[in-house]
């Protein structure tokens, strides 16, 4: 049940607001002045906040400034029966959610009512994920390999040096690009992710460098480019190697040049752009195929970073199940499953051809389908033997 604090020296309208939302079935607590209030808004948790601007002790614009230090969370109506143009546009300017004017209507009363509560909610959902995402960019491991990939991204990322990261699928390739890009001084710039092996060849040039309007059938209007989207930040091209050599030579420029050209524009224009790109395919291989042009691979690899398959850090297994158990307990809703030591031991004998990828999903397996548990006869059961 959602609660709401009502803040008016006016006795009649806190228990005529009162009744409104308590028919609504909301719990509603009242305070005869400012002062009151605010302590009451540090006690207790409260979605909404009712305040009224003339009042003897403390003035609402002042109790609206010191709520918002307190608990900039919640959303503050404030209500006046002397309120003008002037008063409800400081009352926004310095943070308030809506202003309503004496005498309160019912409607306006409930729709304001009903829109703070999804600010409200939209503001823990967004809370929530962006706890996810700080959680998804962590480098989990204490393996050598683990150990060293962190200590060159501490190195390389302040620079704005190109750097290609090799690894097989599924090894975590593009969070060691996101480490970079989080670590360099480009952060608070776009991360442009863009994965090459995705996007038809007739189309990577248009999508890396963008289009005029017309340049062909379906092009209705100008788009611009990944690398004009990541202009100033950071370009991640991942899967590089199933690039088009036509691409590879425009991308070549770019590096060359730092300078774009839009599908049938005449002009071109500079970029601000650090590449990082990645690959699962041997590039050297590929370049003695005339799959990969071999200046384009010396450009981007200033900086080599390899990452490890599992099965060659599979030290990290048991640190890495621990940290899933409890991403997907926090997923689900439900109570953190722990797991036997034999069954670790039994997940660290697979041969993980899937690697971080394929052991989180056998983790999430396990969680459902194992018991409070999981015990070595779950491993065997639903993974297998080895």
């Amino acid at each position: 049940m959602s609660r709401i604090l009502i803040i008016d020296d006016e006795k009649s309208i806190r228990h005529s607001l009162k009744e409104i939302l308590e028919y609504e079935n909301y719990k509603v607590d009242e305070a005869p002045d400012g002062i009151e209030g605010i302590k009451m808004a540090e006690k207790e948790k409260y979605d909404i906040i009712f305040c009224d601007i003339k009042m003897p002790r403390m003035d609402g614009i002042e109790v609206l400034e010191n709520l918002q230090n307190k608990c900039p969370e919640v959303p503050v109506v404030m209500i006046s029966g002397h309120g003008n143009i002037d008063t409800a546009v400081e009352a926004i300017r310095k943070g308030a959610f809506d202003f309503i004017a004496k005498p309160l209507d019912l409607n306006r009363i409930l729709i304001t009512v009903r829109n703070a509560l999804d600010r409200t909610v939209l503001v823990k959902e967004t809370k929530t994920l962006k706890r996810k995402m700080s959680r998804t960019n962590e480098m989990i491991g204490d393996s050598e390999g683990i150990k060293k990939i962190k200590d060159m991204i501490e190195r390389v990322a302040p620079t704005d040096a190109r750097v290609m990261i090799t690894g097989s699928n599924g090894t975590g390739k593009e969070l060691v690009a996101r480490w970079i890009h989080e670590k360099s001084e480009r952060n608070n710039m776009p991360l442009i992710e863009v994965n090459c092996a995705a996007i038809p060849s007739e189309l990577i040039e248009s999508e890396l460098f963008g289009h005029e309007k017309g340049a062909f059938t379906s092009a209705i209007k100008t788009r611009s480019g990944k690398f004009e989207q990541a202009n100033g930040g950071t370009i991640f091209l991942d899967e590089i190697g199933d690039m088009s050599l036509s691409a590879q030579a425009k991308v070549l420029r770019a590096l060359q040049e730092n300078r774009i050209t839009r599908k049938k524009k005449k002009k071109d224009f500079p970029v601000d752009v650090r590449i990082i790109a990645a690959t699962n395919k041997d590039l050297r291989s590929e370049i003695e195929k005339n799959n990969f042009r071999e200046d384009l691979y010396h450009r981007l690899s200033v900086i080599l970073i390899h990452v490890p398959s599992l099965d060659d850090r599979r030290e990290d297994i048991p640190v890495l199940v621990n940290y899933f158990l409890k991403e997907i307990a926090d997923e689900y809703k439900s109570p953190v499953k722990t797991i036997t030591p034999d069954a670790i031991e039994q997940l660290q004998q697979k041969n993980w051809t899937g690697n971080i990828r394929e052991l989180r999903n056998v983790v999430e397996r396990l969680v459902i389908l194992g018991g409070k548990t999981i015990s070595k006869d779950d491993v065997i059961n639903y993974v297998g033997a080895k």
